[in-house]
């Protein structure tokens, strides 16, 4: 069940930053002449409550596993996030930063080998 909490955790980390990315491609980055349209975004508002729910998550993690398992583990939002990048944005993903996601991974799982 720990896990559970701890995946749910990563995925509203990530989909929060979906969000984010939206809201920002919505209104064209910010700049001081557009941050009320930043403060008014609805997207940016959904993934700052996704953040949220993801910080209570984060606590029942926290009161349930070892930090030392479970902060190395959250990186697994690193995966996901450029995952998101090329499949949800069409961001194109160098070579070098795909390896950087294999050692991440290769990263957790000696982490998470017991």
């Amino acid at each position: 069940m720990n896990y559970l909490f701890l995946f749910g955790n990563i995925l509203l980390l990530v989909a929060g930053q979906i969000l984010f990315k939206i809201g920002l491609q919505q209104i064209g980055g910010v700049s001081v002449s557009n941050l009320w349209k930043t403060a008014f975004s609805l997207p940016i508002w959904l993934g700052l409550l996704l953040y949220v729910i993801a910080t209570g998550l984060w606590f029942i993690v926290l009161s349930r596993m070892n930090l030392s398992l479970a902060y190395p583990l959250q990186s697994l939002a690193y995966v996901l996030g450029v995952a998101a990048a090329w499949g949800i944005f069409g961001e194109p993903i160098p070579t070098v930063r795909w390896i950087g996601v294999l050692v991440i991974l290769a990263g957790v799982t000696l982490v998470a080998w017991e």
